[in-house]
């Protein structure tokens, strides 16, 4: 039992740096080159600012976690009105241990592990946090989503308007749509300096998610974002070096804006920390 806690919670936190962490952009469809007289600054700045007026979107992210190692998800997420997530993500490294799926509603989070979990906790295969219960809510409201479960990506996908040296790399199709790609690279302390100038409630976003590579010990993010002709970013990677191993994400959008719903699992298939630790007493 102690392992089928443990072990969905350190999962859970490679999401949280992946997905975190957490994510983002506008996904759009349109063809199109750039405005001649428009910058890199300025291109990633207006993608930057479409991704911050999108509700909910749908992405897959690949890559690298410390820890965790390769990592394969896709998820939904809807941030506005009220915060709903549902995710599935593989660990490529722990075979069919490392497969999890995560949801998020009504600020209560729900970790499921399939069979494998069921044999662990009575026949129930999800674990259910209440974040309100354990004082989380107040950053899920920050985050727009659950903290360490999947930071929002639409919040990382905007560091790179903090960077001094964004390039124009070159025109290249994502998932057959025509974008331009952008690169930079810049360290958290200019990424906290650029936000000076931003409301607080972005700055407040943007300083969680800071904080969670700061604890990983990466100081210094390499970052590139695919812009399609309607200035909506298709797809971001981000970089860096942590203590524990390299750090390399890659999110793609599917979609945004189209309805997000998610369920909580069936009542009978979920346990909760209390029920396992009654049952530990119990054996």
């Amino acid at each position: 039992m102690r392992n089928v806690v443990r072990r969905p919670a350190r999962r859970t936190a490679g999401a949280g740096l992946a997905a975190l962490l957490l994510a983002a952009g506008a996904a759009g469809c349109g063809k199109g080159e750039e405005s001649p007289e428009m910058t890199p600054a300025a291109a990633v700045a207006k993608a930057a600012k479409n991704t911050e007026e999108i509700t909910s979107l749908r992405y897959r992210l690949t890559g690298s976690v410390p820890e965790q190692g390769r990592i394969e998800a896709e998820a939904s997420m809807r941030v506005k009105p009220e915060v709903a997530m549902s995710m599935k993500m593989k660990a490529l490294d722990q075979g069919t241990d490392g497969t999890v799926e995560i949801r998020l509603v009504d600020k209560v989070m729900y970790m499921g592990g399939g069979a494998a979990a069921a044999q662990e906790m009575g026949g129930k295969s999800w674990l259910k946090f209440d974040l309100a219960a354990m004082g989380a809510d107040k950053e899920l409201n920050q985050l727009g989503t659950a903290s360490q479960a999947d930071q929002n990506p639409t919040t990382e996908s905007t560091f790179l308007t903090g960077a001094k040296d964004v390039k124009k790399v070159g025109e290249e199709k994502v998932d057959g749509v025509e974008t331009t790609r952008y690169s930079g690279t810049l360290t958290l302390d200019e990424l906290r300096a650029s936000l000076k100038d931003e409301d607080e409630e972005t700055r407040e976003r943007r300083e969680k998610s800071i904080e969670q590579y700061e604890k990983m010990g990466v100081d210094k993010l390499t970052m590139d974002m695919w812009v399609d002709g309607e200035d909506h970013t298709k797809q971001f990677r981000m970089r860096g070096d942590a203590d524990k191993g390299p750090l390399d994400m890659t999110f793609t959008f599917l979609d945004v804006d189209k309805p997000v719903e998610v369920a909580a699992p069936p009542a009978g298939d979920v346990a909760t920390l209390e029920d396992l630790m009654a049952g530990a007493s119990a054996g």
